[in-house]
């Protein structure tokens, strides 16, 4: 395995880390669109959690707005420039309980589509050491735009529920060029470090590199 690629954290706040390759490697239970080193933020309140579940939430759909982290702030990980955006893409209702298998049975139409349809909204940053991916973010909130250079803590856009998403958060991976079909998955840390699953990731300035 190559030399991981560190990153800073894409937000400020307080994440919960999902799929990540610091408990399995396909972190994703695949290598499809390199996303073996992939990693997962869910935005969660000052006390560690997503929207409460309720009766409703094991039977129907919820809509993305009902959870604390939809729209927080999604920020660049390195210096670099964009690439790739991609934007437009509508954020679909949350699916937790009996709607997530449901939603589960679909995904193999969208990773059929291609990865632009399971990233949904993205930026696509090259830095110095790859290229990284951020993903699902809200429909309209890119606020970057092709060529421009980036430094660590610019906002690129907005938390959403974009592609294949279950509910709103940010997916994380570095790819070693910007052809997503062809490229190759780099291991990442974050600030020296990669968080496991169930960690609560509490990210409080923007400092630059």
């Amino acid at each position: 395995m190559s030399t991981p690629v560190d990153l800073s954290y894409p937000f400020a706040g307080r994440w919960l880390v999902r799929n990540s390759p610091a408990n399995r490697i396909p972190s994703h239970g695949t290598r499809l669109f390199a996303t073996a080193y992939a990693i997962d933020f869910v935005p969660v309140t000052e006390v560690g959690r997503t929207a409460p579940i309720t009766l409703g939430s094991f039977v129907k759909p919820e809509p993305a707005e009902r959870f604390p982290g939809f729209g927080r702030p999604i920020l660049a990980p390195v210096h670099g420039v964009i690439v790739a955006t991609h934007d437009g893409e509508l954020d679909h209702h949350a699916h937790r309980g009996l709607p997530s298998i449901r939603y589960a049975l679909t995904q193999q139409r969208r990773a059929g589509a291609g990865w632009a349809a399971l990233a949904g909204n993205h930026v696509l940053i090259e830095g110095r050491d790859a290229v990284l991916a951020l993903c699902h973010l809200r429909q309209d909130s890119i606020m970057v735009r092709l060529g421009q250079e980036v430094q660590v803590g610019d906002e690129l856009g907005s938390c959403g529920n974009s592609g294949n998403s279950t509910e709103p958060h940010v997916h994380v991976q570095a790819l070693d060029n910007r052809d997503v079909d062809r490229a190759q998955a780099l291991p990442i840390t974050f600030n020296g470090s990669l968080p496991a699953n169930g960690d609560v990731v509490h990210a409080q300035t923007r400092a630059a590199e």
